[in-house]
């Protein structure tokens, strides 16, 4: 099997295994769209208060809601991808088995995640966006320019938030557990990416530094991207940028830690 066609199959393994939790896939849609009417509720209020809070209007306020309930799990903001399975196969000692197979270990997990990735959009964050479409007015294109440059934001959105999180799960080759950065990652995910403020809202200097950090091209990239508010050309190139950047580290991290495969308890 060429190299192609094998990543490819891991990817479509991954969207199969998570196709078969259909009611958990359910009750995240339920709590997707019930956070989002909570938010959109709240953005409402802060932007009577605060017009134009970031530059956006009270529609692209709430556009952004709702991409960011579309994205929380096609992203893994809060982890839960990917990372998860690889910690524990490095805590046990079964990433030994991986390390044996003829094929790069971080494109197949990365293939994997891509494969995840692609369920919970389908399966979890197109009905919240759906439904917010339908309910609340939302700054959405009526031309396909803006939604094709949207999907390659996606695309990239989707390499960085992988390697943001391969990058924290290579850390228990030397840590031994993965709960504390599992916990670091919620964090900084969700605050870091947007997902409780648009990161635009942020005030002076810090707001300057947060834009330019890997999380903000995961939601805010492709959001100013979908409601014209910045150059797609200058998006993918902060992107491509991170993915790059991030996935070399990955590279580095993983060449460190495979020359010395430890065993918890061994």
């Amino acid at each position: 099997m060429g190299s192609g066609r094998l990543y490819a199959a891991v990817a479509a393994g991954s969207f199969r295994r998570y196709a078969t939790y259909r009611a958990a896939t359910l009750a995240g849609v339920f709590t997707n769209t019930v956070f989002g009417v909570i938010l959109v509720y709240t953005y409402l209020a802060l932007w009577d208060e605060k017009p134009h809070l970031g530059g956006y209007d009270q529609a692209q306020a709430v556009t952004y809601v709702w991409l960011g309930q579309c994205l929380y799990a096609t992203l893994a903001i809060q982890g839960g991808g990917a990372e998860k399975d690889l910690m524990e196969r490095i805590r046990t000692g079964e990433i030994a088995v991986d390390l044996y197979r003829p094929a790069d270990l971080q494109l197949w997990w990365l293939a994997g995640d891509v494969g995840r990735a692609l369920f919970q959009m389908l399966g979890r964050g197109v009905v919240p966006f759906a439904f917010g479409a339908i309910f609340f007015p939302m700054a959405l294109p009526t031309s396909v320019t803006p939604w094709a440059a949207f999907v390659v934001t996606l695309l990239l959105a989707t390499v960085v938030s992988f390697a943001l999180r391969y990058l924290a799960a290579l850390s228990v080759f030397w840590l031994m557990d993965g709960m504390g950065v599992s916990q670091a990652l919620m964090i900084t995910g969700v605050f870091f990416s947007g997902m409780v403020l648009p990161l635009n809202a942020f005030p002076g200097g810090f707001g300057d530094i947060v834009r330019v950090l890997p999380w903000a091209a995961q939601i805010q990239m492709p959001a100013d991207v979908l409601m014209g508010e910045t150059d797609p050309l200058g998006a993918f190139a902060f992107q491509a940028a991170w993915a790059v950047a991030l996935l070399a580290a990955g590279r580095l991290l993983q060449s460190a830690a495979t020359r010395r495969v430890v065993v918890q308890g061994g």
